[in-house]
């Protein structure tokens, strides 16, 4: 139902006691409030929140083969993960028997790709509604053999980068090592096409607490960033590519690190700058908004630093070479809504293991 997709209070169909979820799900499944897709496809997924319209395709990702080495990889992480919380997730989707939700991949996807998928937009979508939030979804689901082999295709020789759900997807990753041979060989996901519905991407701000505005001025001149002070007004005018601003609210400082393709302020500000404070911090806090960040930032309490958004191609170039940024470094938007689709993973147990990377999904749609 379209009030469910959305609405905080389904959140608790996946709360504790995790292994009666699927019992959970089964009765909204019989009250209508589900339904279970009776074969595999793909589903090319539409949803526009606040004006912002992203399009992605939502499949069963093949998590069974590893890579022998960086050049081989499909799916490129960017951040690092805390591997407790990995473990953690895992132990949930263990116990629930499914992926409450897909990963949110992106990459740049070849023109054929784009040009097949748009002829599928072009058919009326046999699914469409409004959630409760207000985020329109318009729902294609892809069955054609033929058309599923022309986009697996596609897809074949490219690669993406995790937008969103890097600890789901390194819990994907010990699910399949533990249990091979079923279920657990695919995970859900959704890829984004950044060439045709671009995600905005954001800065994640850091608190450091317990670390003064001189503790960061010394640290910068230490490790060779220039700073300099400026006024309040004129300090978020500075904010730009290759500058970080940082300040206790009463005094205001520039880190001036120059604009670079092949790196991020994040790495700057945590390889160079942190290990070079002469005072803690005793706890470094994540912040998607300017305004919580300097919030909590003062004089007797820490530093606010504020970082300019980066760049997708950034992204790209350091994924390239291999590369991970710490933890909370990137902020894409918007993400899908919670609750449009969800895979059961024993639906697949006795189906047999697709050569291809992700042709399939075993979906349930509330609508």
């Amino acid at each position: 139902m379209p009030s469910r997709v959305s609405d905080p209070a389904s959140a608790r169909l996946f709360g504790r006691p995790f292994s009666g979820v699927a019992d959970r799900l089964l009765t909204w499944e019989k009250r209508g409030y589900l339904v279970h897709e009776p074969t595999a496809a793909l589903q090319l997924h539409e949803y526009t929140t606040n004006g912002v319209t992203i399009r992605g395709l939502v499949g069963a990702l093949d998590v069974s083969r590893r890579a022998s080495g960086h050049e081989d990889r499909a799916i490129h992480p960017h951040e690092g993960i805390y591997p407790a919380q990995a473990d953690d997730l895992a132990g949930r989707m263990h116990q629930m028997g499914l992926n409450p939700a897909p990963i949110l991949l992106v990459q740049t996807s070849p023109v054929a790709l784009r040009d097949l998928l748009a002829a599928v937009r072009d058919t009326p979508p046999p699914v469409t509604f409004v959630d409760r939030a207000g985020h329109t979804h318009r729902i294609w689901p892809i069955e054609d053999p033929e058309l599923l082999e022309a986009i697996a295709g596609h897809l074949a020789p490219t690669t993406a980068v995790i937008a969103d759900g890097h600890h789901r997807y390194a819990a994907y990753l010990r699910l399949q090592q533990r249990h091979p041979g079923g279920g657990f060989d695919r995970g859900l996901a959704m890829i984004v096409d950044q060439g045709d519905t671009p995600l905005f991407l954001g800065a994640i701000h850091r608190v450091l607490h317990g670390s003064s505005l001189d503790d960061v001025a010394s640290a910068a001149a230490t490790v060779g960033i220039p700073t300099r002070l400026v006024r309040q007004p004129h300090a978020m005018a500075c904010l730009a590519p290759g500058t970080m601003v940082a300040t206790d609210q009463a005094r205001w400082l520039t880190l001036e690190l120059g604009e670079r393709a092949d790196t991020l302020e994040i790495e700057a500000l945590h390889d160079r700058i942190v290990p070079a404070l002469a005072h803690g911090p005793h706890r470094v806090t994540h912040h998607h908004s300017a305004a919580e960040a300097l919030g909590l930032a003062g004089t007797e309490s820490g530093t606010a630093v504020l970082l300019p958004a980066p760049r997708f191609e950034q992204i790209e170039n350091v994924v390239r070479d291999g590369r991970l940024f710490p933890e909370k470094a990137t902020s894409f938007q918007p993400k899908p809504p919670l609750g449009v689709m969800l895979r059961f993973v024993h639906d697949e147990d006795d189906e047999p293991t697709s050569p291809r990377p992700r042709p399939a999904i075993r979906s349930r749609l509330p609508f």
